[in-house]
């Protein structure tokens, strides 16, 4: 039900919001350029942009769902026109109809859901897919810049158009002379530590070759030993019942029978057990007959159902030591025989892994160099852009620029360090970004780069939580002037308690709690112009808002669509 827009590739349409915190359910359906938004201190400004990291995958507590609710829900809706986007979506099974894309998160008191358009979906995808989408700069993003790391990260970011292929290529010339250097060290020992491998792969390897296995022998085998097994059961219970009713109870029924006989002739009754005992000598006399013929068919040997047993223990003995199967024992055999061909021309193997080490370290030292070259070059243009934007930002003094040096070690990430140097008074020395600036200072370095980057940025919609901490007046109006550049070319949204800020919204949201049913509530409505003005005037007045306050605020609604770049 979202009303589309047509600005960019991607576009962050509404979110919804149920039962989490102090929301009960409000619906926000944002537009394009800068969205703010606005409110009381507690009202719940912060909520709604940590309802946004929750729906992309930021860690739930079941404590954010609201009193007497069983869940909450939080539900983004994107619209994007970026193919690429749309084809990793549908490699991954995921339907994309007319770009609409909806993620959810649905928090329970012992797990939560996250699905992409109704596919439940792992944190793992969901980052990757809203790492495309959107990007959350929060209250505490800009202390990042304090640590050295970082800059790096930002200059890579900036340069990437120019860096990606260079710097995937010496992550992988990285990643194969790690390997190589790890494979020498293992492979670097002793004589003696070698001869006592060789002996033991040696001793493995005729044990393995004397059982001389062949494939699919065991499953044979076990085939033949069950049938043994069985014929041997049967044999041995048939001996027995032959011998239970041979001669001796053929003797004993014969010796009853007489004794039957005897009293036969005294005792008119006594026919009918006689007959019953003549039955049973007879039928004895059968079995017994039949059971010897039928062990005289049976073809059961002893002395071959042992030779399987002991097969099948010599094959299950080296499984238990090489291999679940006779195809893992033969892949054993194949790795220690190498092993062993290895040990036994130990020198030309390390003289070889030792040249192909020297060959992997000066391909990655090639692609490094054309990295750091790239790192040197880009850094200048990204240190002047970040100082004409401080400039901007009311630094009015400001030096700016980075070094790119050598970096103590190695990695995948190149030869290089790098570093902000900053110097915001006259005559001052430049030095570290993170011994000289303060934290409302901090705060507006990170917007002059987030406004540099955008530019060279895909992602298309921005969050800024409380950007303007720290700063008024002349300063906060600079700022933005400078959130509507950014919003020239992205859409923005911003949670303010600025008026010079607010005053600059080409959508202004404002968030309020209230108290209904003994019940706290947060709700977010969209302003109209006089409204805007209204809220704006709250800001500069504050409890008591005068005629000519709300006229102040609306000359800065007036004022501030002159700077917009659109």
């Amino acid at each position: 039900d979202y009303q589309r827009i047509d600005a960019g590739e991607n576009m962050l349409l509404g979110i919804h919001v149920k039962n989490l915190a102090l929301i009960d359910e409000v619906e926000v359906d944002f537009g394009e350029h800068l969205n703010i938004m606005t409110g009381e201190t507690g009202a719940g400004k912060s909520v709604l942009i940590g309802s946004v990291n929750l729906a992309l995958g930021q860690k739930a507590s079941k404590d954010l769902i609201r009193k007497g609710a069983k869940e909450a829900l939080v539900e983004l809706f994107f619209q994007t026109k970026d193919e690429n986007l749309i084809k990793k979506l549908e490699a991954m099974d995921i339907s994309c109809e007319n770009g609409d894309i909806i993620i959810s998160r649905r928090i329970m008191p012992n797990r939560s859901v996250c699905r992409i358009n109704g596919e439940i979906v792992s944190a793992k995808i969901l980052s990757e897919i809203s790492g495309d989408l959107i990007d959350i700069h929060g209250q505490h993003d800009h202390q990042s810049l304090l640590y050295k790391e970082k800059h790096l990260a930002i200059l890579d970011d900036y340069a990437k158009e120019v860096l990606a292929a260079p710097k995937a290529a010496m992550e992988k010339a990285y990643k194969n002379y790690a390997a190589l250097e790890k494979e020498y060290h293992e492979s670097n020992a002793d004589a003696e530590t070698r001869r006592r491998e060789a002996d033991f792969i040696t001793y493995e390897l005729q044990e393995i070759e004397s059982a001389a296995l062949k494939l699919g022998e065991d499953e044979v085998l076990e085939q033949q030993y069950k049938k043994m097994s069985n014929a041997r059961k049967i044999t041995e219970n048939l001996v027995q019942a032959h011998q239970l009713t041979g001669q001796e109870a053929s003797d004993a029924v014969s010796r009853a029978l007489r004794c039957m006989y005897t009293i036969a002739d005294d005792t008119s009754d006594m026919a009918d057990l006689v007959a019953q005992l003549e039955d049973i000598e007879n039928l004895l006399g059968d079995f017994n007959r039949e059971v010897s013929a039928y062990l005289s068919d049976m073809t059961f040997e002893p002395s071959a159902c042992e030779e399987v047993e002991q097969r099948l223990d010599l094959i299950n003995h080296l499984k238990a030591k090489f291999g679940q199967s006779i195809e893992a024992i033969e892949a054993y055999y194949a790795e220690k025989s190498k092993r062993l061909e290895l040990l036994e021309n130990y020198d030309v193997h390390m003289e070889n892994l030792s040249k192909k080490m020297a060959e992997a370290k000066a391909e990655y030292e090639q692609f490094a160099g054309k990295v750091s070259a790239i790192r040197q070059t880009k850094s200048q243009e990204l240190a002047a852009a970040i100082e004409n934007a401080l400039k901007d930002l009311n630094f009015l003094d400001v030096q700016f620029s980075m070094e790119v040096r050598p970096a103590q070690h190695q990695t995948a990430n190149g030869i290089d360090e790098a570093e902000f140097m900053i110097s915001t008074n006259p005559g001052e020395d430049l030095k570290p970004l993170g011994h000289v600036a303060s934290g409302g200072e901090l705060s507006r370095i990170m917007l002059a780069i987030k406004s540099v980057l955008a530019d060279a940025d895909d992602i298309e919609t921005l969050i800024f939580d409380e950007i303007d901490t720290g700063i008024s007046g002349r300063t906060a109006q600079k700022v933005s002037e400078r959130l509507a550049i950014i919003s020239g070319k992205h859409q923005v949204l911003c949670i303010s308690h600025l008026p010079q800020i607010a005053a600059m919204a080409d959508h202004h949201f404002l968030i309020e709690k209230h108290v209904q049913n003994e019940r706290t509530a947060t709700e977010i409505s969209l302003l109209d112009d006089e409204a805007s003005a209204a809220e704006i005037a709250r800001m500069l007045g504050g409890a008591e808002i005068t005629d000519k306050v709300l006229e102040n605020a609306r000359e800065m609604k007036v004022l501030a669509k002159e700077h917009r770049h659109w």
